[in-house]
């Protein structure tokens, strides 16, 4: 599944000001609706509702590599968290790496995703 990209500044800054947050103890989420969802929809091939993703590391966590390692491990477990689970299409999700993302298993950081995608209501209940 392809994933889109958050491209413009102002959008992470609106998600950081405006947008639901969760901390959890290796990453933060924010989400916030997209008010572009539906030209999106209408715009993408198959008309599927999608989900921006943004990954951010600061460099408070270390160098390139280590930063590198931590976007890696987090877009594995954003991946497998929406195949794992029904998450809902329409919203802007910036996630930010903590200070133990990088020395941090993948199934960690998806526990942790998985939590926090509960608390800020991007699950779906059937």
């Amino acid at each position: 599944m392809k994933l889109y990209a958050i491209t413009e500044n102002h959008l992470y800054s609106k998600a950081y000001a405006k947008g639901k947050k969760a901390v959890m103890r290796t990453v933060c989420v924010y989400v916030l609706p997209d008010y572009h969802a539906s030209r999106l929809q209408r715009a993408h091939p198959l008309k599927l509702r999608i989900n921006r993703v943004g990954f951010t590391v600061t460099k408070k966590l270390g160098g390139a590599p280590v930063r590198n390692r931590a976007k890696r491990v987090m877009r594995e477990a954003y991946y497998l968290a929406q195949k794992t689970y029904d998450v809902k299409k329409g919203y802007l999700i910036v996630i930010a790496a903590r200070g133990c993302t990088a020395q941090s298993k993948m199934q960690t950081v998806y526990g942790d995703l998985a939590a926090a995608f509960e608390k800020t209501g991007l699950i779906e209940h059937k």
